[in-house]
């Protein structure tokens, strides 16, 4: 008899859910940055060993929309929650039981016998003393009744390691939804948006927040070479101007950090053509959303 089951990666804005992810796979699946709300979309990792297969969910930090985009991203990690087996509610000590956790709480709703929720309380390697650890455990008992507190740093293999094998524990008997060999949900495609998104993040940091999206235009397959091209959307003209950066340079940046990361993930030698148009306001438009891939 083979366990499967739904796993949701929950939690407010930049509090190290991707990085979960990644720690559970062993393979960067999902972007990683600095910025809040870096994850916009729900993403399924699959981790299929012996006679088990967890099907992650990664999905956008829960906080108060501002935007179409944010309704969507909140509606989206929403399904998450209701679709899960187990929930994965991702804390750290300086934000831990704020109003965004107190809002997940809510969303997550009444204690349920079908659905395990267990609280991971991240980077407690930045926690110099742990026995400031304890006023934050007690705190967690009466703020919800967890089927299990885990404290862990998730840069951490042994750490991430042996939080798997507490959600094993949880995992009900079922089928295999996906095959053995699957690690994500999303296409190729959708990859090398995230990654050329990802390398704009690390380079334009302050300067250009979340006005950025990514869309792969055309895929050109010949026999050494995978040719790229696609656009970067901004909603100003100012943005623009930071991603090309002066004479250039920072366009140049951003295309060498992310052909490298894009050749290696397909290992195969990349030419990368990196566009770059203003889009007003696209994060409000439903048009533009559904274009660069964002949909209810």
């Amino acid at each position: 008899m083979t366990k499967s089951g739904f796993v949701s990666i929950s939690g407010q804005p930049n509090v190290g859910k991707s990085t979960i992810l990644n720690g559970f796979l062993k393979e960067k699946v999902a972007i990683v940055s600095r910025r809040p709300e870096t994850t916009r979309n729900n993403l399924r990792g699959i981790l299929t060993e012996g006679d088990t297969q967890i099907i992650f969910l990664d999905t956008p930090g829960i906080h108060k929309p501002h935007d179409l985009l944010g309704k969507i991203m909140l509606s989206q990690a929403q399904s998450a929650l209701m679709e899960s087996d187990i929930i994965l509610f991702v804390t750290e000590k300086n934000t831990a039981f704020n109003k965004n956790d107190e809002n997940i709480r809510a969303r997550i709703g009444e204690p349920n016998k079908d659905k395990k929720v267990l609280l991971i309380i991240n980077k407690v390697d930045k926690v110099k003393n742990k026995k400031l650890l304890l006023p934050l455990i007690k705190e967690a008992q009466s703020f919800y009744p967890f089927d299990e507190i885990v404290p862990i740093c998730a840069l951490k293999e042994n750490d991430i390691d042996q939080l798997l094998n507490t959600i094993r524990s949880y995992l009900p008997e079922g089928p295999f939804y996906y095959p053995e060999d699957q690690l994500t949900d999303k296409t190729e495609r959708f990859h090398i948006q995230e990654i050329i998104r990802e390398k704009i993040l690390e380079a334009t940091y302050e300067e250009v927040p979340h006005s950025v999206a990514v869309v792969v235009d055309e895929m050109e397959e010949e026999e050494k070479t995978t040719r790229i091209y696609a656009t970067i959307f901004v909603e100003r003209t100012s943005q623009k101007a930071i991603i090309i950066g002066k004479n250039g340079e920072m366009m140049k940046k951003i295309g060498k950090l992310a052909r490298k990361d894009i050749e290696q993930s397909l290992s195969k030698h990349v030419y990368l053509d990196l566009w770059v148009k203003v889009r007003t306001k696209w994060k409000k438009d439903p048009n533009a959303m559904r274009d660069m891939g964002y949909s209810d």
